[in-house]
């Protein structure tokens, strides 16, 4: 392979600035990143050391290997939503490594609300059992939540994607054999008993774990009788009498202790194999990435400048590198994984449409992973290029990246609109992991556009009428809320608060999430690529 020959000028102002720029973003990335994982009431702080409860992180840090890595899944899930201290939806999930096997664990965290489950917790944790069954990832669920918040049961309860589908989700991922393990470190009430019930291994701790269907002032209400939590669902109740939990244990440590025991019995699995090599870091400092990319979305720059930052050796192989130039298409190796990466260089034209039509059913073939660096406004429009035939080119590229079979991963790297989302394997695309960087934003449109077209309706429409056409001053006032409401909700903030996307990443980072993920993906098999079509040649 060839090695990128950059030329980026680090010297110029605009390399400055953009850096700069990228620099305070990601410093209220972290800060963000912090907060939620830190800012807890006094009154729940001390509520959780008094039931001698280790903290999330404490649990989190025991139960992980140490000083392995750490792929937090949506850490800013639910962001400014509620009264804006629901951090992370209530709980924290990710991949992460126990006894070297990439395990998935999903943890309620006590001190937020109680553990209460609001509606984007449901969201997370629906996301994270989509990451489980598509990955084949062993999961373990530390369990420590009061149940739904009830003011807002309506958008909990009954819809096909609300919390009874965690159930039946489960139901499925035993039913692919993938191990399920629980420690029941809290309240474990209402529909959030199942999740033990319906696991392989319940470590359920003495004294603070509780499991039933009905807590003590429901079970007053209903029958009368007074009850205990411990009486109710204690440790002692569901190991001696009911046979719901498996392993006894005396405290957190002594839960975790166990849950690391379990892992290390569960059966080997051998992983998927793709094309690998002895990994190796990029030529240039992945943080110069933070100069390169312009301030303005708008602003085009060489995507291969960011490849040569992510890439092993910063070497890559590209793929008719002269044919369809809006689009690069090419072969790297990240953290020793093969890879087929496509980035945007431009709107997509016919020619790019095609020219990725046929690199993605070459990687299909090869069983190479895909990733999609986006940076697109769309595809070209007109009355040229639909003569062309760019509907049906489209067609063709977003045909290939549905049906493609390898794992495939999505960083939002810039703008990701309209049609462009799509083609560029957008969230509905099903990627294995989809990340934005902090400087992205993601719409039908950009607001500047949608703006525009509204008031071109809003013309035509006067015309038809045999009225003038909208007042300058008009128009500035119909535009300013149209572009004002696409800022707010496209920008990157509040799509990772939708859960639109797995989190927010600094760009230096993006590498090495990816090798996590790539790393994380191969534990389910490779599909059968002989069945289906073979490569679409333009």
């Amino acid at each position: 392979m060839e090695i990128i020959d950059s030329r980026i000028d680090k010297t110029s102002d605009e390399y400055k600035a953009n850096y700069e720029q990228m620099e305070q973003k990601v410093a209220e990335l972290k800060a963000e990143l912090k907060r939620a994982r830190e800012e807890r009431s006094d009154k729940a702080i001390k509520r959780n050391a008094e039931l001698g409860k280790l903290t999330v992180q404490g649990r989190l840090d025991r139960l992980l290997d140490r000083n392995s890595p750490w792929l937090e899944i949506a850490p800013l899930a639910a962001r400014g939503m509620y009264d804006g201290k629901v951090h992370g939806a209530g709980s924290r999930i990710g991949i992460g490594l126990v006894h070297g096997r990439e395990i998935f664990v999903h943890a309620n965290d006590p001190m937020i609300k109680g553990g209460t489950v609001y509606p984007m917790g449901v969201k997370k944790a629906l996301r994270g059992q989509t990451i489980v069954m598509e990955n084949h990832l062993p999961a373990i669920s530390l369990v420590d939540s009061g149940g739904a918040f009830l003011p807002l049961q309506a958008e909990i309860f009954p819809d096909v994607d609300d919390g009874g589908r965690t159930f039946y989700n489960q139901a499925l991922m035993s039913k692919m054999n993938i191990p399920q393990i629980c420690a029941v470190m809290g309240l474990c009430t209402a529909g959030g008993a199942y999740v033990p019930a319906m696991s392989d291994h319940v470590v359920h701790v003495n004294r603070t774990g509780a499991i039933f269907l009905g807590g003590p002032p429901l079970v007053k209400a209903a029958t009368g009788e007074d009850v205990t939590a411990e009486e109710l669902g204690g440790a002692m109740v569901h190991c001696r009498e009911s046979g719901v939990s498996d392993y006894f244990a005396e405290d957190d440590e002594h839960a975790i202790d166990i849950l690391r025991n379990i892992v290390a019995m569960l059966p080997p699995k051998e992983k998927a194999r793709v094309p690998r090599r002895a990994p190796e870091d990029p030529l240039y400092d992945p943080k110069e990435i933070y100069g390169i990319v312009p301030q303005s979305i708008s602003k085009p720059y060489d995507v291969r400048e960011v490849i040569a930052r992510m890439v092993d050796g910063s070497e890559f192989l590209e793929f008719k590198a002269l044919y369809g130039p809006t689009l690069v298409c090419g072969w790297g190796y990240i953290h020793g994984y093969q890879v087929g990466i496509l980035g945007n260089n431009g709107v997509l034209f016919s020619e790019s449409a095609l020219k990725a039509t046929q690199f993605i059913s070459l990687c299909d073939r090869q069983g190479i992973p895909l990733i999609f660096l986006q940076n697109i406004s769309g595809y070209m429009v007109g009355r040229e290029y639909e003569r062309g035939g760019i509907t049906k080119d489209g067609h063709k590229m977003v045909h290939v990246v549905s049906t493609a079979t390898v794992p495939k991963f999505t960083v939002i790297i810039g703008a990701s609109f309209g049609a462009g989302n799509y083609g560029m394997c957008g969230r509905a695309y099903s990627p294995r992991f989809l990340w934005m960087w902090p400087n992205s934003q993601i719409g039908v449109m950009g607001g500047e556009q949608a703006a525009d077209v509204l008031v071109t309706v809003k013309n035509d429409q006067l015309a038809r009428e045999g009225q003038p056409p909208l007042p300058p001053e008009m128009v500035e006032q119909m535009k300013q809320p149209i572009i004002q409401a696409a800022l707010q909700q496209g920008d990157a903030w509040y799509s990772t608060s939708q859960l639109w996307d797995d989190g927010i990443l600094d760009p230096a980072m993006t590498r090495d999430a990816l090798g996590l993920a790539i790393s994380a993906s191969l534990n389910a098999p490779l599909e059968d690529r002989n069945q289906g079509h073979g490569v679409f040649r333009m």
